[in-house]
């Protein structure tokens, strides 16, 4: 069926975000800065939901899971890069990119599965709020996570039996700082429109069909709180604004990524800082900076803290 085979190719190139020595110092501290932020942003939000009696909610265990995946997300390529940008060169298995991309896409499956399932738990909490805690209820709650590690799972599974087995037997550089399916397909040595197309059609098309739902549910939550009292529409707007712009953060590079029919490196790279860098910065930080429940859990366990601390 091939004429060549991917063993020809045992290790692939990264270009990462510069060749430029002196930018790539720059970009080192850069990321560095950032990616110790996100470990402590995130790791507060999935610590302080833990500790804190009063977090213990569907809405927190939700976020507390997001800042999971976030973490997760950055640190399956970020440690790598500033490692790779202070070694000034870069390399990745055939394997550890296969594996790179896999859990890549189990992890954008199931952060886009639970961001859904964030919609549906403030639908219930806003429209139908008697009926909150027997909808989602702690069974709820694992069946929603559990459903959406699962399909991140399928989804990963799915997009790599089409492309494990291409031929790869000339360049293998990739322009960016971590392997991904639209530049993987491209550096196999056989027409790969058909395997793009496939491609995007699992990712691109899912994305941005997801997007909409998403953002035609809070429409029609905003919708259903002003027809049903006028006083609580400006509650549910504040609230549900924190949930749109991580959608709209979390989906905005994904649909511009495998649907943008004319995509340029620059472009790219810069979708992808926004992916691994700032986004998991910035989610944390909506959640916190707008949630006086999630502030003053965070007052409560920096003084229990304190508190320890002068005992001992």
């Amino acid at each position: 069926m091939y004429e060549g085979n991917y063993s020809d190719v045992h290790e692939f190139v990264l270009l990462g975000l510069s060749t430029y020595r002196p930018m790539q110092y720059f970009l080192l501290v850069f990321s560095t800065l950032l990616y110790v932020i996100i470990i402590l942003g995130n790791l507060l939000v999935v610590s302080t939901v833990i500790l804190d009696g009063y977090l213990h909610s569907p809405m927190y265990f939700l976020l507390a899971n997001l800042s999971f995946i976030d973490l997760c997300f950055s640190t399956l390529t970020v440690p790598k890069m500033i490692f790779d940008m202070y070694n000034g060169h870069s390399t990745i298995s055939f394997k550890g990119c296969v594996i790179q991309i896999f859990v890549l896409h189990v992890l954008g499956g199931s952060e886009m599965v639970l961001l859904i399932a964030m919609a549906l738990d403030r639908y219930v909490a806003i429209c139908k709020p008697l009926h909150y805690l027997t909808i989602m209820s702690p069974r709820m709650c694992i069946l929603l996570l559990s459903g959406a590690w699962v399909i991140g799972l399928i989804h990963s599974v799915a997009q790599l039996a089409f492309v494990v087995h291409l031929p790869f037997c000339g360049p293998n550089e990739i322009d960016s700082f971590y392997c991904d399916l639209p530049w993987f397909i491209k550096l196999a040595c056989i027409e790969t429109y058909r395997m793009e197309f496939l491609v995007t059609a699992n990712s691109g098309f899912i994305s941005t069909g997801t997007f909409f739902l998403l953002v035609i549910s809070y429409i029609f939550i905003l919708f259903t709180v002003w027809k049903s009292s006028s006083g609580d529409l400006s509650k549910a707007l504040s609230t549900l604004s924190a949930h749109i712009s991580v959608v709209v953060l979390f989906f905005g590079p994904c649909i511009f990524v495998y649907m943008w029919p004319f995509p340029t490196v620059p472009v790219d790279k810069f979708l992808a800082i926004l992916d691994f860098m700032i986004t998991p910065i910035l989610n944390p930080a909506i959640y916190t900076l707008r949630n006086k429940d999630m502030k003053l859990a965070m007052r409560r366990l920096s003084s229990h803290v304190l508190h320890l601390r002068k005992i001992s």
